[in-house]
């Protein structure tokens, strides 16, 4: 870490002058975007756009979730500002990375949201940008898949999360957390055969023909062997990448709308995420941070890792690292 420049620099979310390069701010202060990225809305410059979905309106029990943006950003600040562990590339350094900020959108008129959302990451899309967006309630997913779609076909779906989201409803006006992928798939813009859903352990008759990897059988098999599955399913597809914190078993991140016990633990997820490298990924969230349910933290810095193994995963493609 380069202690001199920690005397110098501060507030790199609006003073940093280009959109690469590491961050030696002190941990504690300055102005908190992800991963001390610069705040911008010009994208022409940009490889990946980092972006807060703050929505809130589809969780089952608990609510919480539109904070969660900005509680993984803070998190966010807690990582080491050197290349992250065991990738063997530095993303901050080799890829221009922006900090896109919030989805502006009336939280009174929950109708407009959707095409809202969809517009905000066509407009990312159109810049030629991925995107890797933090929620927010799952059902942010749909809108984003939508946009991904017009710009890539049909698209692969990774999803890791405690439940499949596919359970029916024909009534596409509703905005529902545990329905948009059945959604998704019905609406022809997520291809199910190539797609899976990894760490699933709530009951669902009639998964669409999504493949599922559920968390028991991660126990079994170990996450070598689930990434190696994951990879053979999604082939060279196009593929859109959806965390749902909930994926982690609630000892990991307890500050979640739909905690759901057995489920996978954050070395697992760490392993897996390292070892699918190479998919073709074109973006991804996470979501259903909810902090007022976790007073340490765990929750958002759990989330803030996800986002970066993301930002990885978008870069050992962007970057052509093999190996």
């Amino acid at each position: 870490m380069a202690l001199e420049d920690a005397k110098t620099q501060v507030d790199q979310a609006f003073t940093r002058e280009d959109l690469k390069g590491l961050s030696y701010e002190n941990t504690f202060g300055g102005a908190p975007s992800f991963a001390r990225r610069r705040y911008t809305k010009d994208l022409s410059a940009a490889d990946i756009a980092i972006t807060g979905v703050p929505f809130d309106q589809a969780v089952t029990n608990r609510p919480g979730t539109r904070l969660g943006p900005r509680a993984i950003r803070e998190a966010s600040l807690l990582q080491s500002p050197d290349a992250p562990y065991g990738w063997g590339f530095d993303p901050l350094s080799e890829l221009a990375i922006a900090d896109y900020g919030d989805l502006a959108f009336d939280y009174a008129n929950v109708p407009a949201f959707p095409g809202t959302l969809q517009a905000h990451i066509k407009g990312i899309l159109d810049s030629d940008t991925a995107s890797v967006t933090l929620g927010g309630d799952h059902y942010i997913s749909f809108p984003i898949l939508k946009a991904y779609a017009e710009k890539y076909g049909p698209i692969s779906l990774l999803q890791f999360d405690a439940h499949t989201d596919t359970w029916a409803d024909d009534d596409f006006s509703r905005v529902d957390h545990g329905t948009m992928f059945y959604k998704a798939v019905k609406s022809g813009i997520v291809d199910p055969a190539t797609s899976v859903q990894v760490g699933i352990r709530t009951t669902n008759e009639d998964t669409l023909g999504v493949n599922i990897i559920d968390a028991p059988t991660v126990h079994e098999i170990g996450p070598a062997e689930t990434a190696r599955r994951i990879k053979d399913i999604l082939g060279d597809r196009p593929t859109y990448l959806t965390f749902d914190i909930d994926g982690l078993d609630p000892a990991y991140a307890p500050g979640t709308g739909t905690p759901v016990w057995g489920g996978l633990t954050s070395a697992q997820v760490a392993r897996i995420l390292r070892d699918i490298a190479g998919i073709n990924i074109k973006g991804g969230d996470v979501v259903e941070v909810s902090p007022p349910f976790d007073t340490t933290g765990a929750t958002a810095i759990a989330g803030a890792h996800v986002a970066m193994e993301i930002i990885c995963l978008l870069g050992w493609n962007m970057t052509k690292k093999n190996g």
